[in-house]
């Protein structure tokens, strides 16, 4: 039988332990001590680890492509560039963009997941970035493309996607909105607040609608005051919601990411890498959204100076938590796997190491370093 013979693992409801794991049909067959059945183990040297694959929920683009292109083999470059960091399973994120490009993308989702490609990390979905956000925080993304909330116009783009939208990210406030939460929350599909400029009775009032998340963190979105504590005190305010983080020290700082850990509870916390295609490449000139993109020294900036995405791998943000935030690394694997598993509602499929499980696997080294991914039992990556 393939599998794990004697690694020590992180295990759901048990912590890190010396085990065997045991492989079958692409799920967790069983964990056991010494169990004497495995034939096929897979290479783990001394001193790593293996956890349950990263989940990112939240990510543009790698390797020189970007969810936008419209096209399958973008979504193939991309699942295979993130399998290098311990991803097995990602949305593919879009951005506000003319409605004839966003419905490309739809597409090339929808056939990509029909095909069921087993090569690098698995398209879990689509995360809807946009249009149906704030004029007065685009970030990154093209202003002239942002459009008005609206239960057909997301229905079209759902249609066009297979059904495959997981998460959209919307302005709370704008006209339009609240009637989008409403259905989203009614289709089972997440509302998060993203690109916006809610304060807090705008947020109470999206939460009763149906708003689940908050997109990227701090970022993009009504900071907190004294006399207005905005979306981000809101973020923290609301045990409900469930927070992404983009934890590069770049977007946000350390004591940020320390006061957004402290204030959630332990799986309302969510790692992403907001990364953009020139993850994976050198520094130099990119792209986003048919804008130009400057990398250089671990970001990556629009010509005025603004953040436009990022260039994180996965792994980095678990290893940045851990090591400058002073999180557990236990809490930190939860923050890239089990927590966003549940933001999707996959925590029955995937998110941690547990018998009947899909084998979804990370090895890491004492450096985060990943040295093997495996998804349902196949090795997607190896060092």
């Amino acid at each position: 039988m393939k599998g794990f013979k004697n690694v020590k693992a992180y295990v759901e409801g048990k912590g890190v332990i010396t085990t065997d794991i045991g492989i079958e049909n692409g799920k967790i067959a069983f964990i056991q001590e010494n169990s004497g059945k495995i034939t096929e183990p897979f290479n783990v040297k001394e001193g790593e680890i293996v956890v349950p694959g990263f989940i990112d929920e939240h990510i543009h683009g790698a390797m020189g492509s970007d969810a936008m292109d419209g096209t399958t083999e973008a979504l193939n470059v991309i699942a295979k560039a993130v399998a290098s960091e311990g991803t097995t399973g990602f949305l593919a994120t879009t951005m506000t963009q003319s409605p004839e490009n966003i419905l490309k993308a739809m597409g090339a989702v929808k056939e990509y997941v029909e095909k069921d490609v087993d090569e690098g990390a698995k398209v879990l979905g689509i995360h809807l970035e946009g249009p149906f956000i704030s004029v007065k925080h685009v970030g990154a993304q093209p202003i002239q493309y942002v459009a008005k909330p609206e239960v057909e116009t997301f229905d079209k783009y759902n249609k066009a996607s297979g059904g495959n939208i997981k998460i959209v990210s919307l302005a709370p406030e704008v006209e339009g909105a609240d009637e989008l939460i409403r259905h989203l929350a009614a289709i089972g599909v997440t509302a998060s607040a993203g690109h916006t400029d809610a304060g807090y009775n705008e947020m109470s009032h999206a939460i009763e609608s149906g708003l689940k998340n908050v997109t990227h963190t701090y970022n993009a979105q009504k900071p907190l005051h004294h006399r207005e504590v905005g979306t981000v005190g809101s973020a923290m305010l609301f045990d409900e919601l469930r927070c992404e983080a983009i934890c590069d020290t770049i977007h946000l700082s350390v004591p940020a990411i320390k006061l957004l850990i402290k204030n959630k509870p332990h799986d309302k916390f969510v790692l992403i890498t907001d990364s953009m295609r020139a993850k994976h490449l050198p520094d130099g000139v990119s792209e986003l959204g048919g804008q130009e993109v400057f990398v250089k020294n671990g970001e990556a900036r629009l010509k005025d100076g603004t953040l436009a995405g990022s260039i994180l791998k996965m792994n980095h943000a678990v290893k940045n938590v851990v090591e400058k935030c002073g999180v557990s690394f236990t809490d930190a694997i939860d923050f890239a796997t089990i927590n966003p598993a549940k933001s999707l509602g996959l925590e029955d499929k995937i998110g941690s190491i547990k018998t009947g499980k899909n084998a979804d696997f990370a090895v890491l080294d004492k450096d985060f370093n990943v040295t093997l991914t495996v998804r349902n039992g196949k090795t997607i990556f190896a060092k």
